[in-house]
């Protein structure tokens, strides 16, 4: 079962949850990044042997949110696929037909190299550098987004590194999770597959991040 917290931000209200994606309800849009959809498949061609079964349970994670918060929207903040097409991207195309209605808007990230061809046959709404949408730009790196030609600030969302936060506990005792991580300018959201690593995040004061423990999500700052 999903664990929920909100937080509102630029009067946006927004669903974090346990599974690692945001959903925002003024626009009926579940946000994820870095899915990497492809890269067990990457590391088994290079004879490393990952079990398809960790790309599987990544995609039933996505449909059990598509199934809950019916967003008319999936937008990826980058890295949704891995690299090159193998039998996963395959699988992914028999996905895709299953959710036919529901938009893909995706912002490239570093490994978005497949033919643009590929993604437009996948009814794939491709996106160089950014996505701004209302109070909102969404690009892979963090980073500020600027102004648009109105002067209005957007509240960016990345992904890209992956954040971690560090618990303490008792006996010197340190635990890293993944973590949504708020700035007062910038969120960058976790890696939605779980084969990915994460980097530590350093809270300033007014910072807050969201600690992803098992299908647990708690607020730290």
């Amino acid at each position: 079962m999903h664990a929920f917290e909100k937080i509102t931000i630029k009067k946006q209200d927004l669903c974090l949850s346990s599974e690692r994606s945001i959903y925002w309800e003024q626009e009926k849009a579940l946000v994820v990044s870095d899915l990497h959809i492809g890269k067990t498949g990457h590391f088994r061609k290079a004879g490393i042997a990952v079990p398809q079964s960790v790309f599987r349970e990544d995609m039933q994670r996505l449909i059990s949110l598509i199934q809950y918060f019916k967003p008319q929207k999936l937008i990826v903040v980058g890295d949704m696929f891995h690299s090159s097409a193998n039998k996963e991207l395959d699988l992914f195309k028999r996905w895709r037909a299953d959710f036919e209605s529901l938009e893909i808007k995706l912002v490239k990230g570093n490994h978005d190299i497949l033919n643009r061809t590929w993604y437009a046959q996948s009814r794939i709404e491709l996106f160089d550098s950014t996505l701004k949408i209302s109070e909102f730009c969404f690009q892979h790196d963090p980073g500020e987004c600027g102004k648009d030609d109105a002067g209005k600030n957007h509240y960016v969302f990345s992904g890209h590194i992956h954040p971690g936060i560090t618990i303490h506990g008792s006996g010197k005792q340190t635990l890293k999770f993944p973590c949504f991580y708020f700035t007062d300018s910038f969120c960058i959201l976790p890696a939605f597959s779980r084969f990915t690593g994460t980097v530590g995040v350093r809270l300033k004061d007014d910072d807050i991040a969201f600690a992803i423990v098992n299908n647990s999500i708690f607020r730290v700052n």
